[in-house]
């Protein structure tokens, strides 16, 4: 297969890049960051971007893919998570940088590949738990991810050849959970806290095993409608 994945420098989108070339794919990584272990696969493509510049992204996307005619699988895995604090203290700058990277790239992003592939089999945005809960600290976040779960319902309807959905990947120990365990005890939301019990449990998920556990979920998500927002703790 031929498989085009968002932020593959680190966190999950390493993990699963890491996982489709063992299994012999073709992986179309893009990142801010470069992966030193990634780029000495001959199977790997690389074009290092930051997908919240959205000039040249719009130049050198279609530039990366000019010789790839289709793709099988793309997983739209880029994103960032601001300050956990109370939404009123979040200011709309913050707001509208969260939704950059999180929402509006990747329709950039989706709407190039429609434009110079032949056909894409399955488009998978990673969205959150978050984006449903609307748990106290998580603001931008979880505006962002909801949005993104909105974006890709609308696109399934307009592209029906290719099957649309939003996944929240469950919890994985990345950077992520690195920054949330090393909050202050007066930030810590319901939550922040059960986030911090689990990882200091060491029953946090890794990222392989995370990837793992992602991929045989995009699998699975073929067989529900497209467009539909789904949690691997329930496939």
């Amino acid at each position: 297969m031929n498989i085009f994945i968002t932020g593959t420098s680190s966190g999950l989108g390493y993990g699963l890049a890491k996982y489709y070339l063992k299994e012999g794919h073709n992986v179309y990584g893009l990142s801010r960051r470069s992966n030193d272990e990634l780029n000495r696969n001959a199977g790997f493509s690389f074009l290092q971007q930051d997908i919240s510049d959205f000039n040249s992204l719009g130049k050198n996307l279609p530039a990366f893919l000019s010789e790839v005619g289709t793709i099988d699988l793309v997983i739209l895995n880029a994103g960032m998570l601001n300050e956990i604090k109370e939404m009123k203290d979040t200011g709309i700058d913050e707001i509208k940088k969260v939704m950059d990277v999180n929402v509006w790239s990747n329709k950039i992003i989706i709407d190039i590949l429609f434009s110079e592939l032949r056909h894409i089999g399955q488009v998978v945005a990673i969205s959150s738990g978050a984006s449903i809960s609307g748990s106290q600290g998580w603001n931008a976040y979880s505006l962002s991810k909801a949005t993104l779960n909105m974006l890709i319902k609308l696109y399934a309807n307009e592209q029906s050849n290719t099957h649309f959905c939003a996944l929240a990947p469950g919890l994985i120990n990345s950077a992520m959970q690195e920054y949330v365990a090393a909050l202050p005890k007066e930030k810590d939301y319901p939550t922040i806290a059960r986030l911090k019990e689990v990882r200091a449990s060491g029953k946090m998920p890794g990222i392989d095993e995370a990837a793992e556990t992602n991929v045989r979920a995009i699998e699975k998500a073929k067989n529900y409608d497209s467009g539909s927002f789904l949690d691997v703790r329930n496939m």
